[in-house]
């Protein structure tokens, strides 16, 4: 049986996405800093399931975890990183700007570092790392985590230029999801709010196509285009 460990998989698309992974007959590797949330998630998932609890933003501790956890599995083939947060933040509350940062950016490193090092000595897995269409410009109500998000995506091309340059067939994906019916969707006048049902079930597609980028829903590749193109005057009066 193939093995996936989903990091942040106690609520919202980390974990629809244990699930779709159980349901696809994958040994999963549930991770997340809720522990108490594991029982009744283990209720929902019927295949094997190994837990471990990790705070991401303690680092060095998380790093050592999630390496244990492999260990325990005995290797791995795809390894998801979906922990991260986000606040509407205009006012730029500073403990609100350095949880996002110690989250979405410390922890999704320190993750990624075990998850690539360990695939360079396996020879091969996929690594998935869950931005966010945020990723593509600034945001004035939210700079710590747009930034953040775009931290992700460039580090995640990183590693795949790095893959490339060793030869080891290490498949870097990039999920860029929209609005997902999460904590995460804050804001008024949402549109395209997608259930997270419905955006695990095209992720999950989308590792099992092996592709490297993907937009969640489908749909938001027409915003991604907007927004690269938009005019600064234009996207500033947003």
């Amino acid at each position: 049986m193939k093995k996936a460990i989903v990091i942040g998989a106690t609520s919202g698309i980390g974990k629809e996405l244990a699930k779709m992974f159980s349901q696809n007959d994958y040994v999963v590797g549930i991770v997340g800093r809720r522990s108490e949330l594991f029982p009744e998630l283990q209720k929902e998932i019927p295949t094997e399931v190994f837990f471990k609890r990790i705070d991401v933003t303690k680092t060095s501790e998380a790093m050592n975890l999630l390496g244990e956890l492999i260990k325990e599995m005995g290797g791995v083939d795809v390894i998801v990183i979906s922990s991260g947060v986000g606040f509407i933040n205009p006012d730029l509350n500073w403990e609100q700007e350095k949880e996002t940062i110690d989250v979405n950016i410390s922890g999704f490193t320190a993750m990624a570092n075990v998850a690539f090092k360990h695939f360079c000595i396996q020879g091969s897995g996929q690594i998935v790392g869950i931005s966010s269409i945020a990723a593509i410009r600034g945001g004035g109500d939210s700079p710590a985590y747009n930034a953040s998000k775009a931290f992700v995506s460039n580090y995640l091309e990183g590693l795949r230029q790095k893959a490339s340059k060793l030869k080891i067939p290490i498949v870097v994906t990039d999920i860029q999801p929209g609005l997902v019916n999460t904590v995460m969707a804050k804001g008024e006048g949402l549109f395209w709010v997608a259930p997270p049902e419905k955006a695990a079930k095209q992720i999950f597609r989308v590792i099992e196509n092996k592709k490297r980028h993907a937009y969640i829903t489908k749909r938001w590749r027409i915003i991604a285009w907007l927004l690269k193109i938009m005019p600064d005057w234009m996207y500033n009066k947003l």
